[in-house]
């Protein structure tokens, strides 16, 4: 009897941001509550986490929180038990994010995605974890705004080398082994992971779908239209 690959069961969806380049748009609703098409930035993201059979989702908040935390509720209408990770009146950045959310995310891997992006990707796959691995970042070709890209990828693997670059889709699986030690407070995750990238413990893979960083009024607006018309 064949036993089925495991699964990530839950996640960590960034959504603490101010989204000070979206302004006036973020004065009065955070940034994951924004509409492209027929549902908020963070409903896409909460949807398609369902779909591929994830269970408990933490959202981390700051800037505008109480207004997430109403709208989301505790995801059961949504088929997922959500629980809020609340930074206080400034938010910690990534790094300190998942620290502060290690409580409620537990010892397992779990998908980690910002809340300001728009993408088709499937989350429906077993663990991508190799032995010894801290992080699988998914990464898409570059888009204007950033032409240079992130980080390499060769065989599957994240380099940081000055070979071809592709931009990291603010979509990952970690480890809470990547930030162990690390102590509570603000700090970015990037440096963790061109470290664990260098010695060689990450793995990653090109997504190629749709995908936009929300990142202005402009890009909003396209999405919204094209999302709109189907």
């Amino acid at each position: 009897m064949h036993t089925a690959p495991p699964r990530l069961r839950k996640a960590l969806v960034l959504a603490a941001g101010r989204g000070e380049r979206m302004r006036p748009l973020t004065l009065t609703t955070p940034k994951p509550l924004l509409r492209a098409g027929p549902r908020t930035l963070i409903e896409w993201h909460l949807e398609a986490l369902a779909r591929a059979g994830v269970t408990d989702v933490v959202i981390n908040l700051a800037w505008l929180g109480h207004l997430i935390r109403a709208f989301l509720g505790d995801g059961a209408g949504r088929g997922l038990r959500i629980a809020y990770s609340d930074e206080g009146p400034e938010p910690l950045e990534t790094g300190g994010a998942i620290v502060h959310a290690l409580p409620l995310l537990g010892d397992a891997p779990f998908w980690l995605v910002n809340g300001d992006v728009w993408c088709d990707f499937d989350f429906d796959r077993p663990v991508p974890l190799g032995a010894g691995d801290l992080a699988h970042l998914v990464l898409v070709p570059n888009p204007a705004h950033n032409p240079a890209g992130d980080f390499t990828l060769e065989n599957g693997r994240i380099g940081n080398g000055a070979m071809v670059r592709h931009t990291f889709a603010g979509i990952s699986v970690i480890d809470p082994a990547l930030v162990a030690g690390h102590a509570p407070g603000r700090f970015p995750l990037a440096p963790l992971l061109r470290a664990a990238a260098a010695a060689g413990r990450v793995s990653g893979e090109l997504h190629t779908g749709r995908w936009t960083d929300v990142g202005t009024p402009d890009r909003l607006a396209e999405l919204d239209a094209g999302l709109a018309g189907g």
